[in-house]
Parts: structure tokens; C-alpha cells; sequence
């Protein structure tokens, strides 16, 4: 976690972004400005990511503030041209915090290759660095079109960008590599969907906005050249032992980073019970962050089969087609960066290869770990003990997949069996990390609770002995099994109640902020009965949840 910057902005002294992106990669970003809000207004402002960042929440909540969130600072006054959009408005005065761009990209969506996407409703604002001294890019969505717009009318809606700053905050309490939001502001105009909406831009916050479709844009329109600086401007932003190496090593060195953040992110999603829902190469960043929420959810139900999003008709970027779904993406990373991998084609064809596929057993080795982590097994287990471990996480998948208990609950119901030790008393009575009074519970109570999660009760209990064996570690389990997760129907409640589904509603936060301080507190108890409801699934009436893009 970053530390928190001593705030420097001020009313009179504004800060001032660097132009990093824009200056190494010229041939990607255009200058452009955000579209002027009608009456921009805060909805919601991340104060401690403020802090990080070196940014006064109270500046940023003054207008100067506001105008700096929404991209309008500094804009050369009546340079917005209505009969030539091409032109957009531009931020060339001294006194400009920043420059804006919209990044060029291609990409690859559901398997079809688009030779330019880029950010049609999105702009880089600039980078500021962090109290660790790592530039991080400020980023807004759904700031107006763009050249890259297409036919979209580049704005976007308040609930898919409150929805986006509820989870990639829960997602970071979760410890879980993401972009985050620093701030959530309405327009005060309206964006027409399948009716009227209040318009909304985030203001989001990541180690970079570089991701494969970024190397494949580079690879498709400007060649090695271009591949090479970018691959170098990639090293210096996020892996600086590959900037180190001889030029001609760092397109591999940088595949493997970038692989071996992605098997730690897919893992993570899997313990997580998230689905991003939409895997496209546009949204695997070369920092290993989770990028784009549109239509993710999380899991009730544990299936590996589950679907939330209306457009993946075909189950592409199911939750269990996941790390599958990643290795096919870095094939397509891969296939830019090996021409630069050797000199000889069949070399550098061999090389690509072999790399790739080396994937396949780091993604499944880091799943494997992470389903060791839930079951607190693991940590000082003997070499002798490693087939039995494996065993047990295998059977216990295998019984995930057949009975489909709720994913957050059944895991937290298997921390509380740990925590209180063993039902039958046999053993010597200890349990690593045993009940210390963070989770009160009785033996048989918190065994029979966990058993009616499954219908095969006699299957669950042979487990249950095996794996006691095996001496579980309850701390390790709380570390890795959350109580409260954005729970899709709590998600849509707070959502509506913000006023997200329709321009004329009235906006009621309190909802909104009682499911936040909770997600952002995954592991702990709140110890308050009312919040009771935040564990618990979606009732019978919520029925099948579909997620949408919110474009």
C-alpha cells in the first residue's frame, strides 16, 4: 500500500501532472479535452487515495477542484470547435495542470480483432507519483468523445461508475491488484440509454493505462520501432529489473512479468469469486491490475460455469474459463513482442513458445496456492504432506462443483470450524490460530453449520477428517476468506437507492456508503447484528443476475 503524500495542492497552487504517456508514446495519444459538465457536483470523493496521491480532499472538493477533476482545468478558453470535432479543445497555457490524451489501442473482443479501439470515452489527464515515488496515471471515463469514439456518444451513466468505485475499493481491501477511483462526479447533464440518466465521470486512478491491446496497436501501426519504446517505457513504469537488462533481452523478460502478474491476478480473482466478465486484451493491463468493471460480479453460487454478462452469450469469460481465457490473451501480447525476442524468426517463434507456455503451470501453480491459502493449508506443511494437500483441494473443488454452495459463506463457514477446533475432540486439542475471540464459536455448532452447505453431508465429513489431518491454520483462513464481498443484489440496492436508474429519481447515498464501509472491511466482524444482511446472498425473489458494459 502506498503511503499517504503530505498534501501540496492549494487553491492558489494547484498541482501539476507529468505528461509521461504523451511524451514516450507520441504515436498513441492524442491531445483532447474533456466535454464541459453542465453542473458538475462530487458524488462521491476517495479521501484517503487523495492523501496517497498528495491531493487535499478539501481543495479537490472546492470549484477549482472540481474543474481539475473533470478535466476542464486550464482548457484554452473557446478552443472547443462544435463544427470540427477533430479539433477538440486543448490545455497549451502555462497555467494548465495538464495535458489530456485519449490513448490509442487495438485489441482483440470476444476473439475479433479490432485494429483500433482506443479511448472513446476516456482521457489520460497525466501522472502524479505516490508517496512510494511510483507515477500513477488520473484517468477520466466518461468525459465526452473522443477521435476514437466512433459512434458513441462518450459519456457515461452514474451507476456504472458508482458501481465501478464500489468495487475496485472492495477489491483493494481484498488485497487484490486494481485500478481504484478517486473520485465518482455527476454531470448535471443526462445520458440517454434505454432512458434518461444522470451522466457521471470517474476519476480513476492506476499504475498505468497500458495494457496488451496497447502493444498491439503499436505492433499493427507502427512496427519494431515503436514496440521497442514502448516496451521500454512499459519496463520503466512497472518492472524496472527488465529496464536493466541488455535491450535485446527485455521484450521476453517483460512477457514473464507481465505472465506472472496475471497468474497472481487470475488466482486471486478465483479466490475472490469474482468474474470480470469481459477478458477482452483492451482490459489486461501490463501492470497485472483489474481494469474496467462494467460487467463484473461476484459469485453466490460457487460455479465454475457462471455468467453475469449480457453480452457474453457463449460463456467465453465464464468465472472457471478464466485463467484459460488469460493464457489466450498473453498469446496475443506475445505475438507482438516476439518478432524483437530474436533475430531469427524460428528462434524467436520457438522462444514465444515455450514461454507461453510456461504459463499454463505458473496460473494453475498460483491457483493452487490461493486454494491453499482458504483452507489454511499449506503453510508448514512437510514435503511428505504436499500429494495429500493436493488431494484435499482437488476433492474439495470437486465438491464446490457438484453441491454449488454459496462461495463467501461456506468458506467463512470452514474458517469458524478451524477457529473453533475439532467437534469430536481428537487430536491433541490444538488448531493452529484456534478461537482467540475475534470468532466465538462452538465446535459441533460451527461443524453442523458447515455441513449444511452440502447435500451429500457423509462426503463432507470424510473431507472434513482429511483435511483436519492435515493441520489447518485458522489465522491464515481469516487472512484469505472474506465476511462481506459486494454481493450483486446489495450492489443494484445501492445503486437505486443512489438515484442510478433513472434521472428523475431522488439520490439517497446512506445505502451506498453502509455497503461500502463494510466491503472495505472484508475480514472483520462488525459485530453489530444489523449487518448481518450484508453476509448473506441474494434472496429467491432477486432471481438470475445479468451484468451490462453500461457503453
Amino acid at each position: 500500500m502506498s503511503q499517504t503524500n503530505e498534501p501540496t495542492t492549494t487553491p492558489d497552487q494547484p498541482v501539476r501532472l507529468t505528461t509521461d504517456f504523451a511524451d514516450a508514446m507520441p504515436e498513441m495519444a492524442i491531445e483532447w479535452s474533456a466535454q464541459e459538465s453542465p453542473t458538475p457536483e462530487i458524488v462521491m470523493l476517495n479521501d484517503d487515495l487523495a492523501r496517497e496521491l498528495g491531493l487535499d480532499p478539501e481543495w479537490l472538493r472546492s470549484p477549482a477542484g472540481v474543474e481539475f477533476l473533470t478535466g476542464r482545468a486550464g482548457a484554452d478558453a473557446n478552443s472547443d470547435d462544435a463544427t470540427n470535432p477533430a479539433r477538440g479543445a486543448t490545455h497549451s497555457s502555462a497555467s494548465a495542470p495538464y495535458r489530456p490524451v485519449a490513448q490509442a489501442y487495438s485489441g482483440h473482443q470476444f476473439g475479433q480483432f479490432v485494429p483500433i479501439l482506443g479511448d472513446g470515452r476516456a482521457l489520460l489527464l497525466g501522472e502524479i507519483a505516490d508517496g512510494d515515488g511510483n507515477l500513477r496515471d488520473i484517468h477520466l471515463k466518461g468525459s465526452g468523445p473522443t477521435p476514437f469514439a466512433r459512434r458513441g456518444d462518450g459519456l457515461a451513466a452514474l451507476g456504472p461508475m458508482l458501481r465501478e468505485y464500489l468495487v475496485a475499493e472492495a477489491m483493494h481491501a481484498l488485497d487484490i491488484p486494481t485500478t481504484r477511483a478517486l473520485a465518482v462526479i455527476a454531470t448535471g447533464g443526462r445520458v440517454q440509454r434505454e432512458r434518461a440518466l444522470l451522466g457521471a465521470i470517474l476519476v480513476r486512478v492506476a499504475a498505468s493505462h497500458l495494457r496488451v491491446a496497447s502493444f498491439q496497436f503499436a505492433r499493427a501501426h507502427g512496427g519494431d520501432d515503436v514496440v521497442k519504446r514502448l516496451v521500454d517505457h512499459a519496463a520503466a513504469r512497472h518492472y524496472p529489473d527488465v529496464l536493466a537488462l541488455p535491450q535485446a533481452e527485455r521484450p521476453l523478460a517483460l512477457f514473464d512479468a507481465v505472465a506472472d502478474a496475471q497468474a497472481s491476478l487470475v488466482a486471486a480473482w478465483l479466490g475472490a469469486g469474482f468474474v470480470h466478465g469481459v477478458m477482452n486484451t483492451d482490459n489486461i493491463t501490463i501492470s497485472g491490475e483489474t481494469i474496467d468493471y462494467g460487467p463484473c460480479a461476484f459469485l453466490d453460487a460457487h460455479d465454475p460455469g457462471a455468467v453475469f454478462s449480457s453480452i457474453d452469450r457463449q460463456g467465453i469469460y465464464a468465472y472457471g474459463h478464466q485463467p484459460r481465457v488469460a493464457e489466450w490473451d498473453l498469446a496475443r501480447f506475445t505475438e507482438t513482442l516476439a518478432p524483437l525476442y530474436d533475430a531469427d524468426a524460428d528462434r524467436a517463434l520457438t522462444l514465444a513458445r515455450e514461454h507461453l507456455a510456461g504459463f499454463r503451470e505458473l496460473v494453475d501453480g498460483r491457483i493452487l496456492e490461493t486454494w491453499k491459502a482458504k483452507l489454511g493449508l499449506g503453510g508448514g506443511a512437510a514435503v511428505a504432506d504436499v500429494a495429500a494437500v493436493h488431494a484435499v483441494v482437488e476433492e474439495w473443488l470437486a465438491m464446490l462443483g457438484d453441491d454449488n454452495p454459496d462461495h463467501t459463506l461456506v468458506h467463512r463457514a470452514l474458517t469458524l470450524v478451524a477457529a473453533g477446533g475439532r467437534a469430536d475432540g481428537a487430536g491433541d486439542g490444538q488448531t493452529n490460530g484456534a478461537d482467540d475471540g475475534r470468532d466465538s464459536v462452538d465446535p459441533e455448532v460451527a461443524e453442523a453449520a458447515f455441513l449444511a452447505h452440502f447435500t451429500d453431508g457423509d462426503r463432507a465429513k470424510e473431507w472434513l477428517e482429511t483435511w483436519w489431518e492435515l493441520g489447518p491454520d485458522a489465522d491464515r483462513m481469516r487472512r484469505a476468506n472474506p465476511i462481506y464481498i459486494p454481493r450483486n443484489h446489495l450492489v443494484e440496492e445501492a445503486l437505486a437507492a443512489a438515484g442510478a436508474g433513472d434521472a428523475n429519481e431522488p439520490r439517497n447515498m446512506d445505502p451506498f456508503h453502509a455497503l461500502l464501509a463494510r466491503i472495505t472491511e472484508p475480514f472483520t466482524p462488525s459485530g453489530n447484528p444489523a449487518d448481518e444482511r450484508f453476509e448473506r446472498p441474494a434472496p429467491a425473489e432477486f432471481g438470475d443476475y445479468t451484468t451490462y458494459c453500461g457503453t
